[in-house]
């Protein structure tokens, strides 16, 4: 394993947070994510299912999670099955984990092989009446690939037809919105290795670089610091490239006189950072450039003061967009008499400024989290205003990651080279 394993007592301490939540006789059960297929026998990298990992910190395909409070048996009320090793297994493509290693891990005693899970299912469904299973609610999913949870549900469904079906993953997903310690630990872990990868860059970039050159120094670093690499596509844009929200080819020469954006981030134990920086290509920033700048800024830390406990995000994002009103009056891009004019259902703000300013952020980039539920202490997130000028061939953008504390928030990226000055001088060394 690359990384330094989670503390199990972390995942036991969730499991029992679920638990709380079921109702009498019931039985959960999570299965981890295939492995995805690309083309003739190739395949994608494996990523975990987040709810199955977040309960027991196993990081390979096939495992299953059982959880049945009121079984018969005590030894059948938590039951992890992961995939058998084998010698052929080991040669080609690594042993997995033994029984004793993913009982380590997860804090699971009950550790059996996956080809048992059928005939262990079939033994629990007839004691419970109610199923919890898991699929990917998140608001802004892509459900067009049936997961092995998918089609578990399914399955689940033929077999047992008169049990009472329940969601299992609203119930993760209100518990994943509060960070614990560890998971803190984490993050700051992810995010200490993007600010690693970012003083690398600040150091590279000059004109005449390629987008994807950066790109490159951004995944030596991340890699060499035992992140398994990106926790997202890189998104390097230089010049009107940065005006492109989603822009990911990163494929354009950094000119001289312009800027470029980079929003990157590291991913480490499978929790994420996520950093946007923008910084002048030659070094030093121009006038126009820097009050640019100096304006995402503000709105960056003033935005950080808003989001405060009680609060929704429909009024957080009211309130910045009421900041960056005021900055880009000052900045000649809007009228101020206009502004005082316009339609409130197309405010004028949003062509500069057309995103969301914050998510959620913990084992997923955009972390699961109910858009009206109310904010919370624990709650991890991030502050990313951003003003695109595609008619000065410039798009500016930053983004660092908040605690919210009892009394203030925590900036986990306080360490950081942030302000002009400090990457101006940053750049220079």
């Amino acid at each position: 394993m690359r990384y330094e394993p989670a503390d199990p007592q972390f995942f036991v301490r969730n499991r029992k947070r679920l638990l709380e939540q079921l109702k009498p006789s019931s039985l959960v059960v999570i299965h981890s994510n295939d492995i995805m297929p690309t083309n003739a026998d190739g395949t994608m990298g494996f990523r975990q299912n987040n709810d199955l990992f977040y309960l027991s910190g196993i990081d390979q395909e096939e495992t299953v999670l059982v959880l049945c409070p009121d079984a018969a048996l005590e030894a059948d009320r938590e039951i992890l099955f992961v995939r058998e090793t084998s010698e052929h297994l080991a040669i080609w493509e690594g042993a997995r984990h033994t029984k004793e290693e993913a009982a380590k891990l997860s804090g699971v005693k009950n550790v059996q092989w996956s080809d048992g899970f059928e005939a262990v299912l079939h033994r629990l469904a007839p004691q419970v009446e109610h199923l919890y299973l898991q699929t990917n609610e998140y608001h802004r999913a892509d459900t067009s690939v049936e997961t092995r949870n998918r089609r578990f549900i399914t399955q689940c469904q033929n077999r047992y037809p008169l049990h009472k079906y329940e969601r299992v993953s609203v119930l993760l997903a209100e518990m994943r919105t509060v960070k614990d310690p560890e998971e803190i630990k984490f993050i700051q872990k992810a995010i200490d290795i993007t600010e690693a990868g970012f003083r690398r860059v600040l150091k590279f970039i000059k004109p005449g670089v390629g987008e994807w050159e950066i790109e490159a120094e951004y995944i030596h670093e991340f890699i060499r610091r035992k992140s398994r690499g990106f926790a997202y596509t890189p998104i390097i844009g230089s010049g009107k490239n940065a005006c492109v929200l989603h822009y990911v080819e990163n494929n354009r020469i950094c000119e001289d006189g312009e800027m470029v954006l980079m929003d990157v981030g590291a991913e480490y134990g499978n929790w994420v950072g996520d950093m946007t920086r923008t910084v002048p290509v030659n070094g030093k920033f121009t006038e126009r450039q820097k009050a640019v700048y100096e304006a995402v800024l503000r709105v960056m830390y003033g935005a950080s003061e808003i989001l405060r406990p009680g609060l929704i995000l429909s009024e957080y994002q009211k309130q910045v967009l009421e900041l960056m009103e005021v900055e880009l009056i000052g900045l000649g891009l809007i009228d101020s008499e206009e502004a005082k004019k316009q339609d409130e259902s197309k405010k004028l703000v949003k062509k500069y400024f057309m995103h969301g300013t914050s998510h959620h952020l913990g084992l997923d980039v955009h972390d699961v989290g109910h858009p009206t539920s109310e904010f919370k202490v624990g709650m991890v997130f991030t502050v990313e205003p951003g003003i695109y000028i595609p008619e000065e061939n410039m798009g500016v953008r930053i983004e660092n990651e908040f605690i919210i504390g009892e009394e203030r928030n925590i900036d986990l990226f306080a360490h950081y080279p942030t302000t002009v000055e400090e990457i101006e001088a940053a750049m220079a060394e």
